[in-house]
């Protein structure tokens, strides 16, 4: 019987003691526009596995909603449109910057400010979820 409960315990470990695959750099919301209650969040997403990874969605308590969006070029024209996924490489990394991938993130708070931490729970279509807290930081001047 002994042994029983020890095979058990093996065979779970991974279930409890799985290292995190996809880890987060250079993470940062924008500060809404004065008067607007919609930001971008950007970061780069790691994928140390060997398997790629799908992002397919975020969400946060402080947001009302928030998009996994795309600048594109069509017609000669630059174009923003939401996407349903984005697809972490194994062993690669996915930038989400101005002008390509991005977060939007709409229903800000009035109540947000620079240097506030937000927590933002990423959700990927193996079921696994990445808890992340980014800085707000101040729109660049251009």
């Amino acid at each position: 019987m002994k042994w029983f409960f020890t095979a058990l315990l093996l065979l779970s470990a991974p279930l409890f003691s799985a290292p995190a695959v996809v880890t987060i750099d250079n993470g940062q919301i924008r500060l809404p526009m004065p008067g607007r209650a919609v930001s971008a969040g950007y970061f780069t997403l790691n994928n140390s596995s060997e398997q790629q990874m799908v992002l397919t969605a975020v969400s946060s308590d402080v947001f009302g909603r928030i998009e996994l969006h795309q600048h594109s070029h069509k017609d000669g024209m630059m174009r923003m449109e939401q996407i349903e996924h984005i697809v972490i490489p194994a062993g690669g990394s996915v930038e989400l910057a101005p002008g390509g991938l991005h977060l939007m993130l709409f229903e800000a708070p009035d109540t947000l400010q620079v240097g506030q931490s937000v927590e933002l729970i990423l959700h990927f279509a193996d079921g696994q979820q990445l808890a992340a807290s980014l800085p707000v930081v101040v729109m660049p001047k251009r």
